[in-house]
């Protein structure tokens, strides 16, 4: 066997079968024949497959941006690390641990900090366990009021995340000068008691995201909205159409208004975006479909969350299981505009952003013990009410720039089946692309290249000149 960059050749170095990241090509006479056998299961990804549909029984482990820098968390803040506007990182936090991270901050932009806490598999959590991030500055005082995200009722290890802010603007504001502060990531519990048992002492990993907006060109109001249509619509009705649930932020599967369908397993957390633009409201229902055996009742078995552009709660809600189907609906949300951040309520204040919001859904490792593994159906609807609006115009631009822009190509795809979610909505295409068009199956694939095998052999057979 012979190899170059990217590939490598069975059988001489003018001829045979090079391996070249997931193609597979016969080569002949120093050049690669057209046909090309692409190296992948036959049930892989083909739309309408009921093998597509049955991936969704195993819950998958988290998925971490591909591109996320690795760091250690410093235990005080004199070995912080610096983190990047636009930056996403993996680290990890153990149970009674505190760690610091470092923020280089201007006097003009807005900073926020996500934390999403992944207990690890086989971990156990408590109600109260949950994961604490504030911005403080060089004298410990905080620059925001900080949250916590906690497992809550439900007492099911999934991925939770909270965030905090160092933000610029006149009176209730602090941290306004530009200088260095600091981001303090905690692990918070609730003394043991029989109520309370303890949780395992198991370590969790970590992605942090940091988002900056620029200051706006021209200062406006600083209040939030006295009214909106606090009125629930009408439920959307209609066929459900398939769509996969990616494993984390961001591999979050595409949604527009509709009503969607998938699978979700015991312990298994689902991920979905749907962009929300200026002067839209935004309302979602998920409904557990039934079982099919099984008995019991569980108080929270399943929990739905909203989370902001970055990455901040803005609600959640909960629904009970006794294996008849169950329904679980967002109250309703104010239109997205820039002044709610003036809110004292989260459920308002998070909605101050243009750009896509996170549909989390999780259903409790708890539901296998009483109704089995699954997968259970389970169907969104989803409405955006509202023309879009003109939005707030910035003095800069926000780091990563596309973060505040509803429209950033994640589209639906117009596919029949399963579709797997991608790192950016637009994978659904590539991932067909890797299937031959017209639906090839791997079978045929290989057939055309023992076709193609056998005609090379025969040409070196055969006497030049006939």
């Amino acid at each position: 066997m012979t190899g170059g960059a990217g590939w490598a050749t069975v059988r001489g170095d003018d001829e045979g079968w090079r391996v070249m990241g997931r193609r597979t090509a016969w080569w002949h006479g120093g050049r690669p024949l057209t046909i090309v056998a692409t190296v992948l299961c036959a049930t892989a990804a083909l739309p309408g497959q009921p093998a597509a549909a049955a991936e969704t029984g195993t819950p998958k482990p988290y998925a971490f941006a591909q591109d996320a820098t690795t760091v250690q968390g410093a235990t005080g803040t004199t070995d912080a690390v610096r983190l990047e506007p636009g930056g996403t990182y993996r680290s990890s936090l153990g149970k009674d641990g505190k760690l610091y991270y470092r923020l280089e901050l201007d006097a003009t932009s807005n900073a926020y900090i996500a934390a999403t806490a992944v207990p690890r598999p086989g971990a156990e959590v408590a109600y109260s366990d949950g994961v604490k991030v504030s911005v403080q500055d060089g004298n410990s005082g905080s620059c925001s009021s900080s949250t916590t995200a906690h497992f809550g009722a439900s007492q099911s290890p999934h991925p939770v995340a909270a965030w905090a802010s160092r933000e610029i603007g006149p009176g209730k504001y602090a941290c306004q000068a530009a200088g260095t502060y600091y981001v303090v990531v905690e692990r918070t519990a609730a003394p043991v008691s029989s109520a309370s048992p303890p949780s395992s002492p198991d370590a969790w990993d970590l992605e942090l995201s940091y988002v900056s907006e620029p200051r706006l060109k021209k200062a406006g109001s600083t209040s939030a909205p006295e009214t909106w249509n606090s009125a629930s619509p009408e439920a959307l009705q209609g066929d459900a159409r398939p769509r996969r649930g990616g494993a984390g932020f961001t591999t979050a599967g595409a949604l527009e208004q509709g009503v969607w369908k998938d699978g979700i397993s015991p312990g298994q957390t689902l991920f979905y975006k749907v962009p929300v633009d200026w002067g839209q409201q935004f309302y979602a229902t998920a409904e557990l479909g039934s079982s099919s055996g099984g008995e019991g009742f569980m108080g929270t078995a399943l929990v739905m969350s909203l989370y902001n552009p970055v990455r901040g709660l803005v609600t959640d809600v909960g629904a009970g299981y006794d294996g008849s189907q169950r329904s679980a609906a967002l109250d309703p949300l104010p239109p997205v505009e820039y002044d709610n951040r003036y809110a004292f309520n989260d459920r308002i204040s998070g909605m101050r952003f243009a750009g896509s919001y996170y549909l989390v859904v999780h259903l409790a490792a708890q539901v296998a013990d009483k109704f089995g593994d699954g997968p259970f159906g389970l169907t969104l609807r989803v409405r955006v009410d509202g023309a879009a609006q003109t939005g707030p115009v910035y003095a800069g631009r926000a780091v990563p720039e596309d973060v505040f822009d509803s429209a950033t190509g994640d589209s639906v795809p117009a596919t029949r089946g399963m579709a797997p979610a991608g790192s950016g909505g637009g994978d659904d295409a590539t991932t067909m692309k890797v299937v031959a068009v017209g639906g090839i199956g791997t079978g045929t694939v290989l057939v055309l290249a023992l076709g193609v095998w056998t005609v090379v052999a025969r040409r070196r057979a055969t006497p030049r000149g006939w």
